[in-house]
């Protein structure tokens, strides 16, 4: 689960939150988010409708003011600053082009506004088209360009300002699911060639892992979990990080002790796991035992006895996913979901009603939090 690319080129400006906090009448939106952006890094903010990310996003841009707290960038408070003196640059899902201007047009609009010097003007416009890849379109209008074009006018139009810190709002919503993927990658690249600060805002846990440097959690408008997107991925921090990235298996556990830097558990059903997981839970206390699907080995039949982190069931059902097969086992209390890489299937592939055993490693048994 590692970026394809890592941002080297520093020089955008740094952001920084602090106790930042919103309320809408009753309504507490962000509450006491401590944050911070780095020069050059990508921060993805990420969690479900209504977490609070967006809102968040608009008083870094200055869009909305927060009840409380400090947003400063490059060290300076910026808190009651307008958006105009941020030297933000800003993308969001609705492109919001001039529909009557070209795309050169469209790019140069807020530099002429400004008063920006001819001469300088055409040579930003000019890189920033260049950048994105738009070089040859500058006559065309919005409605001639496809959704991924527009997206580029968008993005060139937020750069064209040479700004310290980019704000991304779902710019990839309305994209298809492979131009999609094609503009992050872009996007990455794009940000890491011109060492910006980029602050992103996204439910889709996919496209936090292949931007981010850091993902930001959020649930109920707090921060869960800030980390790198691997260990985000690897080491979530509660039920809540582990279920909202990726998929995993629960399994309700108690600790039977932890020394060495192994943490043994006892499932519910007397099974025991090992993890190479600190914890800071003691014996008797419950926790919850992790498991991505793609970390599990099935083997036919039951365990051998005596084996640690093993689980085994009938098959409930399968579905073939062209890279994998997803295996669903009925264990006591839950359905257990295993995915098998193709080459790894063998030649007896699960088969509903037949008896398999699941096995993975102390390394890849999380422990998290209950919710």
């Amino acid at each position: 689960m590692g970026n394809p690319a890592v941002t080297t080129n520093r020089g955008g400006g740094s952001v920084s939150l602090s106790g930042i906090s919103r309320r809408y009448g009753a309504s507490q939106v962000v509450s006491d988010v401590n944050l911070e952006a780095r020069s050059g890094e990508i921060l993805a903010l990420l969690g479900p409708s209504g977490c609070g990310k967006t809102t968040t996003l608009r008083m870094i841009a200055g869009l909305v003011q927060p009840t409380s707290g400090e947003i400063s960038i490059d060290g300076k408070p910026v808190t009651t600053l307008p958006v105009h003196r941020r030297n933000l640059g800003m993308l969001f899902q609705n492109y919001a082009l001039f529909p009557h201007m070209t795309v050169l047009e469209n790019v140069a609009f807020g530099l002429s506004m400004r008063g920006t010097p001819k001469a300088e003007m055409a040579h930003r416009v000019k890189q920033a088209l260049a950048l994105t890849h738009l070089t040859g379109f500058e006559d065309r209008m919005p409605a001639a360009l496809s959704g991924g074009q527009q997206q580029r006018v968008a993005l060139a139009r937020a750069i064209v300002y040479q700004p310290k810190v980019l704000l991304l709002d779902e710019p990839f919503g309305a994209l298809d699911k492979k131009l999609r993927e094609a503009m992050q990658i872009e996007l990455r690249q794009l940000c890491n060639k011109l060492g910006l600060t980029t602050i992103l805002v996204t439910h889709d846990q996919e496209e936090a892992l292949v931007l981010a440097d850091q993902i930001a959690v959020m649930r109920g408008g707090r921060i869960e979990q800030v980390a790198s997107a691997r260990e985000v991925y690897e080491r979530p921090a509660s039920h809540f990080v582990a279920d909202f990235i990726g998929t995993s298996n629960f399994i309700p556990s108690a600790v039977l002790e932890s020394r060495n830097g192994m943490t043994t558990l006892a499932g519910l059903s007397g099974n025991v796991f090992t993890s190479s997981m600190t914890t800071n839970l003691g014996a008797g206390e419950k926790a919850i035992v992790a498991v991505r699907p793609e970390s599990i080995r099935l083997t036919p039949g039951e365990p051998s006895g005596g084996e640690t982190n093993t689980i085994s069931g009938n098959v409930l059902r399968t579905v073939f996913k062209g890279q994998s097969l997803s295996v669903w086992l009925d264990v006591p209390g839950l359905e257990f979901v295993c995915a098998l890489p193709i080459e790894a299937i063998g030649a007896t592939p699960p088969e509903p009603g037949t008896r398999w055993t699941a096995n993975w490693s102390a390394e890849r048994t999380l422990i998290v939090r209950e919710q």
